[in-house]
């Protein structure tokens, strides 16, 4: 698969969180070897090190936000880290950090698509469908909120991110893998039509019949973002996260969904968010984070006839 070449940057904080720890999670990700195994599979890479913000202050919520300041101040920094990068005709891969990252990382890049005229694809991979706001959210935790701001419901300070409010559609997302799911939540979702492939979903028509529907339309004006929670994982094989969630999907369920990713050759950007070394088992989280990227750049057991 021809692809373009790739810019891995790292967002080291867990400022959208309770728990702490995630902020290491790009260093574990590039001692698992993240940029060899991106590499391995025909793209140049450059890991462009670390975005700088602001250090977790780990207090409690304000108003229902925890920390929103300095939440908006790393998602403005990754925004232009990532816009500059497309810009270049590169491919962002962002190692958080948290999830509350995904606001500058897909505002930059549904402000790339704005600009090019290209349509936006998000395949949102996690156990959570983060579409809180500080109204119904139990938490405060900005890291529960990031579909809710990108779809233009949340702070000035985080919507307005990139310019355009609101930065994406509801049609422009798909979650697969969610299972947990707080109530005022699940009304706001049904409200707003996001797309949902739940567990049950995938239990009962298996992970390629979701992955066809959630692709379907794709074509050679589409952008597709893929945001990558390690906690859509079955945390028997992914423990390290901070929220971690049971009866996620499977290595090979894992597999095939990022396999089938790859088989669209439309992948332009890329989240890798919420590992916790702290919580890990000797880095095995990473490492399977790792191998499953190695799939989403191409690797696969057989040359298959639809691969180029």
């Amino acid at each position: 698969m021809s692809m373009r070449p790739v810019s891995i940057i790292g967002a080291p904080t867990d400022i959208g969180a309770s728990v702490i720890g995630a902020r290491m999670g790009p260093e574990a990700l590039r001692v698992a070897g993240i940029v060899e195994a991106v590499a391995r599979y025909g793209c140049l890479v450059r890991d462009c090190g670390d975005v700088v913000g602001p250090l977790n202050p780990q207090q409690g919520p304000v108003d229902g936000f925890r920390h929103l300041h300095e939440v908006a101040e790393w998602n403005r920094k990754l925004h232009e880290a990532v816009y500059r990068e497309l810009s270049e005709e590169r491919l962002p891969l962002m190692i958080g950090g948290d999830h509350c990252l995904a606001i500058g990382s897909i505002s930059a890049v549904a402000r790339h698509c704005r600009e090019h005229g290209e349509k936006l694809r998000i395949l949102w991979l996690d156990a959570h469908a983060d579409f809180n706001t500080s109204a119904i959210t139990p938490s405060g935790n900005i890291h529960g909120m990031p579909v809710a701001c990108l779809c233009g419901h949340g702070p000035a300070e985080l919507t307005g991110i990139g310019g355009h409010v609101p930065a994406i559609s509801p049609a422009d997302i798909r979650q697969i893998g969610i299972r947990s799911v707080d109530e005022g939540e699940k009304r706001f979702l049904r409200e707003q039509g996001v797309e949902v492939f739940d567990m049950r979903y995938i239990d009962e028509v298996g992970m390629r019949h979701t992955l066809e529907l959630a692709l379907a339309g794709l074509d050679d004006n589409t952008h597709l973002h893929v945001s990558f929670d390690v906690d859509f994982l079955d945390p028997e094989i992914a423990p390290g996260v901070g929220t971690t969630v049971r009866g996620g999907p499977t290595y090979r369920e894992a597999q095939l969904c990022m396999e089938m990713i790859a088989d669209t050759g439309r992948l332009g950007s890329l989240d890798i968010v919420e590992l916790n070394p702290a919580l890990d088992n000797r880095n095995m989280t990473a490492e399977l984070a790792v191998d499953l990227v190695e799939s989403l750049f191409g690797k696969s057991t057989l040359l298959r006839l639809y691969q180029s």
